[in-house]
């Protein structure tokens, strides 16, 4: 070979070693890929919307500080109208087409039990943003959940009622996930925390008017409280109904009720309603010892200065969502889903806008009923009980 020959070889070869640094420098910094699917459209608008808009202000703060593992956040957010056939169609392209390394979403109960399985098969660590306790009962491997659980609200709220001596109540839900999960809790438990359903009605879906079985609860003799499950625009038409009925007796809703779009949309006929909150909802009258006061306030902050508009729970358990998520990633100090599943599972004390989460293999939520606070509406806005 003549020496020219070698030369040109050598080139080469340093060229290839030098274009293969050049391509694992690169690789080195891909982005982090972020999957997100929201309902910030339809029926459960008024969830979805503030998620969104929470996961996006955030995402865009911890770019500028830098990213994660020193990669920037790529984000990739569908819409899925509050539609379970699309909140699958659009995370199973976020798993097969986008590659992404993390799922956040599922705004409501439906929607998120709609991809368990997909994220169960694809082995993709997934932090929902729905409230019934079916998604994490019984445990899944891949799947997590930041807001409380139904069950928990529905213990919190017997328990206020017993303290005010109302044991004898009338149910109503409508007939989504949630609601179902809701009123399915509230029978369960019904017995060993020492309350009666002496009535127990349900709508479907869509309905407008719950003038019909308000009344039959109305009419019901015994009847000391009501307790209404459910979410969304049926939150105000009952408020409403219910106020027009003329009933008196105590009106309870859950945290699926915990956004100014409830009290606004009940126009006025929200005021007494007390449901349990995140402690989020009261920032401002939590003492400046309770241990969420900052974080909570801190937040309160920066999405009212981002966008104009109060703060809701359901923002909040998307905040909480992301960062449980860059912890885990942070102290798995990769990507690898696996360790990223099991640093979200070891989460101890980590304290976020609804809770101080302290998750554990037989624990995908980490919440408990101190986490919870009781909240009345109160000249139109939220007032803490004691």
């Amino acid at each position: 070979m003549k020496i020219w020959d070698v030369r040109t070889v050598l080139g080469w070869t340093v060229g290839l070693l030098a274009a293969a640094t050049i391509a694992l420098g690169a690789q080195a910094q891909e982005p982090i890929k972020l999957g997100v699917f929201l309902s910030a459209t339809g029926g459960a608008a008024f969830l979805g919307d503030p998620e969104k808009k929470t996961i996006e202000l955030y995402v865009e703060k911890i770019n500028a500080d830098g990213g994660l593992l020193g990669r920037q956040v790529q984000l990739t957010i569908y819409d899925d109208g509050t539609k379970a056939k699309e909140a699958l169609t659009f995370v199973k392209r976020l798993i097969d087409q986008d590659k992404v390394d993390l799922i956040i979403g599922g705004t409501t109960t439906g929607n998120t039990m709609a991809v368990i399985n997909e994220v169960e098969q694809a082995g993709l660590p997934f932090i929902s943003l729905a409230g019934a306790s079916v998604i994490i009962d019984p445990v899944k491997k891949w799947v997590f959940k930041t807001p409380h659980t139904d069950r928990l609200a529905v213990q919190k709220i017997f328990t206020d009622m017993k303290a005010r001596g109302l044991t004898k109540i009338g149910l109503l839900a409508g007939s989504g996930g949630f609601d179902k999960s809701c009123a399915g809790n509230a029978r369960a438990l019904m017995e060993s925390e020492g309350v009666e359903i002496l009535a127990d009605e349900t709508h479907g879906a869509g309905d407008t008017d719950m003038t019909p079985q308000l009344t039959k609860i109305k009419n019901t003799e015994g009847v000391q409280a009501f307790l209404y499950c459910g979410f969304g625009a049926p939150t105000s038409i009952v408020a409403k109904n219910y106020k027009q009925l003329g009933i008196t007796i105590p009106h309870y809703q859950t945290h699926g009720s915990a956004s100014v779009r409830f009290i606004k949309g009940a126009d006025g006929a929200a005021e007494g309603v007390r449901l349990p909150a995140a402690a989020l909802l009261v920032v401002d009258s939590l003492p400046d010892s309770h241990p969420q006061k900052a974080i909570a306030s801190a937040y309160k902050a920066a999405y009212e200065d981002g966008y104009k508009e109060p703060i809701s729970t359901f923002g909040g358990h998307a905040y909480d969502a992301l960062f449980l998520a860059a912890e885990a990633i942070k102290r798995a100090g990769s990507l690898d889903k696996e360790a990223v599943r099991s640093e979200i599972e070891k989460t101890n004390g980590f304290i976020g806008v609804d809770g101080i989460f302290t998750m554990s293999p037989d624990d995908h939520l980490g919440l408990d009923n101190d986490s919870f606070v009781m909240v009345e509406v109160h000249d139109g806005g939220w007032k803490l009980q004691e």
